[in-house]
């Protein structure tokens, strides 16, 4: 007799049970979405547009280390630049898509959560053992890849991307879309990379990879690494390190995890 779990329910009742897992997490999103639009003023200046302010946290520690070291050049976001409107329903629509975004960034766990509950019954109870803590570990993986998009990679797209100029005729006047977007692009693509130890988890426990493999491809995937990297960070070789280097600590992680998923099934087949 299989190790699952036995509920005689049909195709058309999990689809039921997977329609209200659905509903539970749009309803969270929803929730926080909200409650993000009705704090817009906090939202708006103390998050969304702080990483162009000279104040914010990492303008602030680049500072302090260029007085240390000497370096002027270190210092980023050192002149503010002011972000413009230009669609008659732009502010409203960027409120909008900007709590909808703070909603599924902070619903998150609870989205993992309701994904968990729905694929839990059909895994074996070795399974569920070995997979104890996912939400805690997928959601603490998520947040730590957000906060590190928003600290580090934003203040030095900002500063790139905001002060490059090809000619002294053209001023930079930032529209409150493309600021928004660039945004939020960098921190959920943070939050999804931070994701890898997750994925070769699941990879390793179907099979598709091994520690093996992982090291056999280490080049290649400090390659891959660094292309990824110069897509999400501004062009320019210190951006790209700082990207890099936590990339490749996870990816040393996924070997490590790997490694124990193999070790795990050697026991459970013997």
């Amino acid at each position: 007799m299989s190790e699952k779990e036995e509920d005689g329910m049909s195709f058309l009742d999990h689809l039921e049970v997977l329609r209200w897992h659905l509903i539970r997490s749009v309803a969270a999103v929803f929730v926080f979405a909200i409650t993000a639009f009705v704090f817009y003023d906090f939202i708006f200046n103390e998050i969304i547009l702080a990483p162009k302010n000279v104040d914010f946290f990492t303008n602030r520690m680049f500072a302090l280390f260029a007085d240390y070291t000497g370096i002027e050049s270190l210092k980023i976001n050192t002149e503010p630049f002011q972000v413009i409107n230009i669609n008659m329903a732009g502010q409203f629509a960027t409120h909008i898509s900007v709590s909808l975004v703070i909603g599924l960034i902070a619903g998150f766990p609870y989205l993992f959560f309701e994904f968990w509950r729905f694929v839990r019954p059909a895994l074996y109870s070795t399974e569920k053992k070995h997979a104890r803590g996912s939400i805690f570990y997928t959601s603490f993986l998520f947040a730590l890849g957000v906060a590190f998009g928003y600290y580090v990679i934003t203040p030095l797209s900002v500063h790139f991307l905001g002060s490059y100029n090809v000619s002294s005729q053209v001023l930079n006047q930032i529209n409150l879309t493309s600021y928004i977007s660039t945004i939020t692009s960098i921190v959920l693509a943070s939050g999804i990379i931070f994701e890898l130890p997750i994925l070769i988890f699941f990879l390793s426990k179907i099979g598709l990879v091994s520690p093996e493999f992982l090291r056999k491809y280490r080049k290649h995937s400090i390659v891959l690494i660094l292309i990824l990297s110069a897509i999400i960070t501004p062009p320019d070789i210190f951006s790209q390190v700082l990207v890099c280097l936590p990339l490749l600590v996870l990816y040393e992680v996924g070997i490590s995890i790997s490694k124990r998923i193999q070790k795990q099934q050697a026991q459970e087949f013997e």
